[in-house]
């Protein structure tokens, strides 16, 4: 299945178990590593998730230009893994240092997608994009609690991580994400 984001380009949504085209409006494709986090991981993509993905964008044309930059000249369609500015950034910025044209995509980890769910939606439609990545692909839960601000739809997605807790413990422990294994 294809999605069109402009009338000149075509993105895949069929990237495999590992990755997924997590939105279409902000233009995020989320790539996934592994079924556990620790509230210490760093929310940066890893050497097998960058390759994972380079490998697949290159089936459609899109050529690595730089460590963090993919490129499809035919459809003039650039993917863009930021790189967080400092050690221990919050995922909500991962996208901040990194601006993009509206056709172009971000590769980012499952937790940075969950963030920019959180951040762009509002807050039933946050909570619904949310859980349907959870049932895909686990976000790191504990590293979202501990860099929510006090700001409006930071405060009011706090009481939904219990519920976000349960439905990604239901997730993992279930077919298919229960026979994943790590990339790496």
């Amino acid at each position: 299945m294809d999605i069109i984001p402009d009338e000149s380009a075509a993105v895949t949504t069929d990237f495999g178990p590992y990755m997924l085209l997590a939105d279409v409006d902000l233009k995020i494709l989320s790539v996934f590593d592994d079924l556990k986090y620790d509230r210490s991981d760093a929310e940066i993509m890893s050497p097998a998730m960058r390759r994972h993905a380079v490998s697949k964008l290159a089936s459609l044309g899109f050529r690595q230009t730089s460590g963090s930059v993919l490129y499809n000249k035919a459809t003039d369609i650039t993917c863009y893994i930021p790189k967080p500015q400092v050690l221990g950034a919050s995922p909500f910025d991962v996208t901040r240092y990194t601006p993009k044209r509206d056709k172009d995509y971000y590769i980012l980890t499952p937790t940075q997608t969950a963030c920019q769910f959180i951040d762009a939606y509002p807050y039933d439609l946050a909570v619904e994009k949310v859980i349907s990545l959870i049932q895909k692909q686990p976000i790191n839960l504990y590293r979202i609690l501990d860099y929510l601000e006090h700001k409006p739809a930071h405060e009011a997605i706090r009481p939904a991580l219990g519920y976000f807790k349960s439905a990604q413990r239901k997730a993992v422990q279930s077919e298919p994400l229960c026979r994943r294994r790590a990339l790496g």
